[in-house]
This record gives C-alpha cells, sequence and structure tokens, in this order.
C-alpha cells in the first residue's frame, strides 16, 4: 500500500507542478483570492478568530466578504503567510497542496471497492481529470479545489464507518462534512446531496447494518460544526446585494461540448473559439466505458457500479438543457448558479469507475497503460499561456483592486451603501477635536471633545453588528444617505469605541459549531481511550 501511495503522490504532484514556478498563472478568480487572502489575514491578525469584515475594501469603507464567502482557503493561506510565503504564492501552495491531499483521499476510498492497484489508478484519473485541471489553471476556484479535495476524504471515511462499523469513521465523516462546507458552499451542497443517496445506497447494501441514527448523527454534527459560517450566510443574506446573479438557464452547455475535448479561457457563454472547456474528458469517458464492460462481463457483486453508472447518466441530463423543467421543480437549484459545475460529481464518479478496471484483469499493465492515457491526455492543460511576475504589492496597492468589493458589479455591498468615494479620515466631527485615534479592522477607539452636541460620523459601511459605546454605554447608531452611520455625543470630552461585533443569529452560529466540535473531540478522545 505504501508504494501505492507514493506512486499517487508522484501521479498528482505532476498534475500540479506547474504551481510551483515563479509567478502568478492567469486564472478568472486568482487575482480576487489574493485580496482576500490580505484582507483575511489583516482583520485575523487584529485578533478577530473569524473574520466577517474585509476593512479596506469599498472604497475604504468596508464590506461584510467573510460573512458570506467560504473561510478555509482563507485561514490556510494565513498559515502559509504567517511562515513568509507571499500571499501569491499562497494561493498556488494552497491549490498544490489540495490537489496532494485530494489525490491520498480518492485512493483510500477507491481502494475500499478496488484494492491499491484500482485506488492507483481511480487516484490518478482524479487527478488528471480535465475539469479538476480546468479549476486550477483556468478558473483559479482554490475553494472548489480544496472541496474536491475533501470530498473523497468524506467518501472514504463514510465508507470505512458503513463497512467496518468502526465509530470513529463517522466522527471524521463529520470533520469532513464542515471541511468541505467551509471550502466552497455551493459545491458543499451539491455533494451534500450525493453524499446523503451514496451514504444509504451504501448502508442498503449492507449484510450486517450500523445504526440509522448514528449515519443521522454525523451529518447533523458536520452540519452543526461548520454553522459559524452558514447560517449567518443564509440569515443574513437579505442585508448584501448580489448573491443570486446568475442565470442558470442561460449556461447550459451543448451536447457535444461535454463530450468532445475543448480548452480555452474564456467564460460560460462566451466567444466559442476561446470558451470555457465543459469536456467531461475522453479518459473519463473511457472510464465509464470500463464500467459497462465490468458490468457484462464479470459475475460479481455490481450493485455499486450500477450505482455510479446511474448516477453518471443522471447527472449528465442535469447539465443540459433538457433538463430545465427538472430545475424549474425545484428551486434550490438555482443556487449551483451554472449547470457545468455538476462536473465536479461527473469527474469524481468518471474517476472512481476507472478503477474497476482491475475486475477485468488484475496484472498491472492494463492499468499501468490507463494512467499513461489518462496523463498523457491531461498533461496539456497544467501548462499556463505565461505568468504574471508580480509580488503582493502590485494588488494591495491598485485602486482597481482594493477599491470595490471583491467581486464582478460590486456584489456583497450592503443594502444601505450609495456610491462612496475614498475619505482621508475614518472619523469626522464638526465641533471639536478627536485625539487618541487608534484604528482596527474592527474596532475603532479614540477620544473626542466637543463644545456642543455634535454628529460624530464613522466612515464605514452599515452592516448588522456595526456599535458605538459613548463611556461604555452603547449609543443610537444613525444610518445616513450613503450607507455609512454616525452618531450624536453629547457636549463635553469622551471616550468613543466603534466595534463589530456578532449579531444573535452569528451567536447562535458560534455556539453551535463549540458544541459539535466539544462532541466530536470528546468522543474521538474515548475511543482513543478505549483503544489503548
Amino acid at each position: 500500500m505504501v508504494k501505492k501511495v507514493l506512486l499517487t503522490i508522484i501521479i498528482a504532484f505532476i498534475s500540479a507542478f506547474p504551481l510551483l514556478n515563479k509567478g502568478l498563472p492567469p486564472t478568472h478568480d486568482g487575482e480576487y483570492h489574493i485580496i482576500r487572502f490580505y484582507e483575511f489575514y489583516r482583520t485575523l491578525s487584529d485578533g478577530n478568530l473569524y473574520p466577517r469584515w474585509a476593512p479596506d475594501l469599498n472604497n475604504g469603507f468596508g464590506v461584510p466578504l467573510f460573512n458570506y464567502v467560504y473561510p478555509f482557503s482563507n485561514y490556510f493561506s494565513a498559515i502559509l503567510h504567517a511562515v513568509n510565503f507571499s500571499f501569491i504564492d499562497s494561493f498556488k501552495l494552497s491549490m498544490f497542496f489540495a490537489v496532494i491531499i485530494g489525490s491520498i483521499f480518492f485512493f483510500l476510498w477507491a481502494r475500499q471497492f478496488w484494492g491499491d492497484l484500482g485506488g492507483l489508478v481511480s487516484s490518478a484519473f482524479y487527478s488528471f481529470s480535465p475539469y479538476h485541471l480546468l479549476d486550477i489553471y483556468i478558473r483559479g476556484s482554490v475553494g472548489e479545489v480544496w472541496a474536491l479535495a475533501f470530498f473523497p476524504a468524506f467518501l472514504w471515511s463514510i465508507t470505512k464507518l458503513i463497512k467496518d462499523k468502526n465509530l470513529s469513521y463517522g466522527f471524521y465523516s463529520s470533520i469532513f462534512l464542515a471541511l468541505i462546507i467551509f471550502s466552497h458552499n455551493i459545491l458543499a451542497f451539491m455533494f451534500l446531496f450525493f453524499s446523503i443517496i451514496y451514504s444509504g445506497f451504501l448502508f442498503l447494501t449492507q449484510k450486517e447494518r450500523i445504526s440509522i441514527y448514528k449515519l443521522i448523527v454525523v451529518f447533523i454534527l458536520g452540519i452543526g460544526l461548520s454553522a459559524i459560517f452558514w447560517l449567518p450566510a443564509i440569515f443574513e443574506k437579505q442585508y448584501v446585494r448580489g448573491l443570486e446573479v446568475y442565470d442558470y438557464s442561460s449556461n447550459f452547455p451543448e451536447f457535444y461540448q461535454l463530450l468532445i475535448p475543448s480548452w480555452g479561457s474564456g467564460f460560460s457563454g462566451g466567444l466559442l473559439q476561446n470558451e470555457l472547456s465543459f469536456q467531461i474528458g475522453i479518459a473519463n469517458l473511457l472510464a465509464v466505458f470500463i464500467g459497462f464492460i465490468v458490468l457484462i462481463k464479470k459475475k460479481i457483486e455490481k450493485r455499486m457500479i450500477y450505482f455510479f453508472l446511474i448516477s453518471f447518466i443522471a447527472i449528465f441530463i442535469l447539465m443540459l438543457s433538457i433538463s430545465i423543467p427538472i430545475w424549474g421543480i425545484f428551486p434550490f437549484m438555482n443556487y449551483f448558479q451554472f449547470p457545468w459545475r455538476f462536473l465536479s460529481l461527473e469527474i469524481l464518479i468518471c474517476s472512481f469507475l476507472a478503477g474497476s478496471v482491475v475486475l477485468l484483469w488484475k496484472g498491472k499493465i492494463l492499468a499501468g497503460i490507463l494512467i499513461g492515457i489518462v496523463v498523457l491526455l491531461g498533461i496539456g492543460y497544467t501548462k499556463p499561456a505565461y505568468y504574471h511576475m508580480r509580488d503582493d504589492n502590485y494588488y494591495i496597492s491598485r485602486s482597481n483592486f482594493i477599491d470595490g468589493t471583491n467581486s464582478p458589479g460590486n456584489y456583497f455591498n450592503t443594502i444601505w451603501a450609495g456610491d462612496f468615494q475614498k475619505q482621508k479620515d475614518m472619523v469626522t466631527v464638526l465641533n471639536g477635536k478627536i485625539s487618541n485615534l487608534r484604528i482596527k479592522s474592527t474596532k475603532y477607539d479614540f477620544d473626542v471633545d466637543v463644545s456642543k452636541d455634535s454628529k460624530i460620523n464613522i466612515n464605514t459601511a452599515y452592516f448588522p453588528g456595526w456599535k458605538i459605546y459613548e463611556d461604555g454605554k452603547d449609543v443610537d447608531i444613525s444610518i445616513d444617505k450613503k450607507g455609512n452611520f454616525s452618531f450624536v455625543v453629547s457636549k463635553g470630552r469622551h471616550n468613543i469605541v466603534v466595534k463589530f461585533e456578532d449579531t444573535p443569529v452569528r451567536k447562535l452560529a458560534t455556539v453551535l459549531s463549540l458544541i459539535s466540535l466539544l462532541i466530536i473531540v470528546l468522543n474521538l478522545l474515548l475511543f482513543v481511550k478505549i483503544k489503548k
């Protein structure tokens, strides 16, 4: 097994090696993430253990970006930056490590069904699947790459739980499920549905079954552990603009685009000659064909192969415009934004089926040939057209990167916000003097001396959670027409503290996450004690 794991890592390393080159590959989202990493790290450094506010964006008025954007890649980059990697290198290394971790867990999952050799084949197909490489080298979607890494980890642990009845894997499953949600909320929603169906099917195929209640607890704990992210994002989405901005009906790929190889750096719905690639991949289609051959030729337990082949066909249909009535029946599917996002599931299914080749021929020759084919077909997609030779300061210091809201069309801006123009001062007062001003990302502390009752303007975008304390006492806030906020201070000298605090929803979410974490940790410690 150790040799197969090493081979798995080597193959994954080959697919991710260009990320180690100097410079930044041109991607759709890469430059956005560099700014996010910078803002997240700054807020984290100011003592906010779970940042929700990006202070420098929106012309310096701030924006609640991290209340809605998946946090895992931001934390991972913060760790890398803390040990002196640039934010640009942190972006590339984050995806690099995600590829390696994902390949290992894919091997561990697939070997539960196909053995070590089949697991190696499946992992190679995973590493070199076109959509996987598209996410890395064209889209630069670091969140999706991490979700694609943690999903095989969840499938491995939930499979071990159901097949081996080892309850410790149930708690690992909860952790991996939470990590998927922390990695990318949209893919997590998609993967959650598939996970429930997969777990249920695998559960029904077992002669000796684990308690169904234990499976339910796995999902409850995983969702509860990640509540600190998804609960405020859902229940406070009415305070921002632009969270649902894409029309899924105009983003269905054509039938031939899913089957015929293509590669481009454009966007969905762009010009035909350079639009985004929607291919499943020749090697992955070959893997599906292998699955059908195994069904015909081998007298084996075929239920799992049936399950994945049927899943492949169903998901394939969901990516075509003929499925529009289905999308209309289930409104929650709008949340997926792009029908072609189902390629994330399709490549996992195909990669899993590729390992079944060992059921046709147990020798290493056919497996080696298949690995060689998938590497040769995919290696060309790992080469960026060029690299931007820039440093972090290039992005942090430029208005076109730092002054917006870090999203197309300035989404994530608050519903109160108007057209913010840069302000020289964070705090202004008409009839008085401000002194001892100390500014952090989510806290302003200063003294004010006014000759009469005066209005003090806080040049920060208002969002629920901002509080003002005058000499330790909470004061009323007024929201200005532009979307920033102010208050009236009484005559005399006062100490003022402006803080961004948790709302009741955020406090509840934090409590749910802490309770779930405590349950998981205590039970894992109990298992370790029993084992000893």
